[in-house]
């Protein structure tokens, strides 16, 4: 049986140091990139000149140590000739680390990167501590393999932290105020917590073996005792924002106050397991009055999801608003625009998120949360044209319009206002008879028993319309329609019209009765 031959090391891009290299079992050896006037990297210069190399440096200084094998003195002794002593702290220009491996735990504690810090494809074997770290640029933490780093943070940061496809081996805690945070394809091979501050989080396609908590951070991080300097994070928004959890195992994922008014569902996996805990904040429907032809219509107020708002901002070909712009909240929200329009969600597949955060909030008894995710799911069954036939649409209409899909209690109960109004009219107009019949009479007389029967008038309609239309015969309608809302007899003498249209009120009006009742409840429940 014949085995492959183990790959060939790939040689980085850099001038590389290549220190111990071995023709047969490893041909490119260390592949720390030169420094500056050497042949060799910091790791392996002469310990003279790696001297006057460091005492070179000052603060602020760019470093290039793409590929450079660190130990814990040689990074001590490299950050202390970067100390800047105003501060105390190190203090570093642009930083390229991209490659480094980091023997023993990195300690990267109240380090201020003035420019772009780039560890993009470093190793982390024992550890890496940033707390207190600033960074006034972007943070490329992107392919690091975290395999001992039980924290990562408090680090500041003015632009983004890109941790996309890192991984984490061992349970970690992440706390990250940003702009933006990146975990595209990260990695957790177990248990992980997330605080954040300020940032808009980009969970996409990231891959969860073990629960992940996703939670603002309602406070300054505190290293030591004293409160992590957010000064570079000044007139940011608050509050922490979910961008994409898109192809997540949602099973294993918490989000607690978090923003998800712009956040992508579709694609991920187990929605209905999703835990979302604290003040969760979906997208609302457009504000105002809106022409649709010659018809003025209102959204009616409820948690909607991104993707149905791409769908119908992409229907009506509405335009994205200019760069750097928020949508007007008269608008739906425009997603992005894909070449292949079956990227776009469509109905049918909008209806499936709704159902299945239908349940997620279901199952964390929040009934009135759930409400409006079954409000958009019927939305969404009623427009598919496809999964959806046109018989069970046209039913779907129908819930909608009487009540709104039994959660709009005061359209229910306004048809009901209507429906009994328009019992009460036509009751009093063809309904009741213009007249009663005489009452019969029984008793004794000289010990002998009588009875007086008289002749039931026939309830026919007789007289003119100001006859039909008095007060005492709206009383006696109002008293029918009243009582076919609890689907009682009247007992009122009515005419063959009135007997039909006291059977219709009757079979209508408790529907509509209970729609409304049904809706006040989806409202209150816990």
């Amino acid at each position: 049986m014949s085995t492959r031959p183990a790959p060939v090391p790939r040689a980085p891009s850099w001038p590389y140091c290549a220190h111990g290299a071995d023709p047969t079992a490893d041909p490119v050896g260390c592949r720390g990139i030169h420094v500056t006037g050497h042949t060799a990297c910091l790791a392996h210069l002469p310990d003279t000149d790696r001297d006057t190399h460091l005492a070179g440096l000052n603060p602020g200084a760019h470093i290039d140590h793409r590929g450079t094998p660190f130990v814990a003195s040689l990074l001590q002794q490299l950050l202390a000739a970067l100390r800047d002593p105003t501060t105390g702290n190190p203090r570093l220009g642009t930083v390229r680390f991209e490659g480094a491996q980091f023997s023993a735990i990195a300690d990267f504690r109240r380090v201020q990167f003035s420019g772009g810090a780039d560890f993009s494809g470093a190793q982390f074997s024992d550890g890496a501590w940033f707390s207190g770290a600033q960074f006034s640029s972007i943070a490329d933490f992107s392919g690091v393999q975290f395999a001992a780093v039980p924290q990562l943070g408090p680090l500041v940061c003015a632009g983004s932290v890109d941790l996309s496809g890192a991984v984490f081996g061992v349970p970690v805690t992440l706390e990250i105020a940003a702009r933006e945070l990146r975990c595209e394809r990260t990695r957790w091979e177990s248990t992980a917590t997330i605080r954040l501050r300020y940032a808009t989080a980009d969970l996409g396609h990231a891959v969860l073996s073990s629960p992940v908590a996703v939670t603002a951070h309602p406070a300054p991080y505190v290293d030591g005792l004293v409160h992590v300097d957010e000064s570079l994070l000044a007139g940011c928004r608050d509050g922490v924002r979910v961008t994409s959890i898109q192809g997540v195992d949602a099973a294993h994922l918490v989000l607690t106050d978090t923003d998800l008014t712009n956040c992508l569902f579709s694609g991920a996996f187990h929605l209905d397991q999703l835990r979302l805990e604290g003040r969760t904040a979906f997208a609302p429907t457009p504000t105002g009055w809106h022409r649709r032809g010659i018809r003025l219509t209102r959204w009616t107020r409820r948690r909607t999801l991104a993707e149905e708002h791409h769908w119908r901002a992409q229907t009506a070909g509405q335009p994205a608003p200019p760069p750097g712009q928020d949508p007007s909240p008269r608008q739906w929200r425009p997603g992005p625009r894909h070449p292949d329009p079956g990227l776009t969600p469509d109905p049918e597949d909008v209806a499936v998120l709704y159902r299945q955060l239908r349940k997620a909030f279901e199952d964390g008894k929040n009934e009135p949360g759930a409400a409006d995710f079954y409000y958009g799911e019927c939305e969404m069954r009623r427009h598919d044209r496809t999964g959806t036939p046109p018989g069970e649409r046209r039913l779907l209409w129908t819930y909608w319009l009487l009540s709104g899909y039994g959660l709009r209690a005061s359209r229910a109960f306004t048809w009901l206002l209507a429906a009994m109004s328009l019992t009460v009219l036509l009751l009093i107009g063809v309904g009741l008879p213009t007249h009663d019949p005489e009452p019969s009479t029984t008793g004794t007389l000289h010990g002998n028993k009588i009875s007086l029967h008289t002749s039931t008038a026939d309830p026919a309609l007789r007289g003119t319309w100001s006859r039909r239309m008095a007060w005492a015969r709206a009383e006696k309608a109002t008293r029918v329609a009243v009582n076919s809302v609890v689907f009682r007899s009247s007992g009122q003498n009515l005419t063959t019209w009135g007997a039909y249209i006291e059977m219709t009120s009757r079979l209508f009006e408790p529907t509509l009765l209970a729609l409304g009742a049904l809706a006040i409840r989806g409202r209150i429940k816990r």
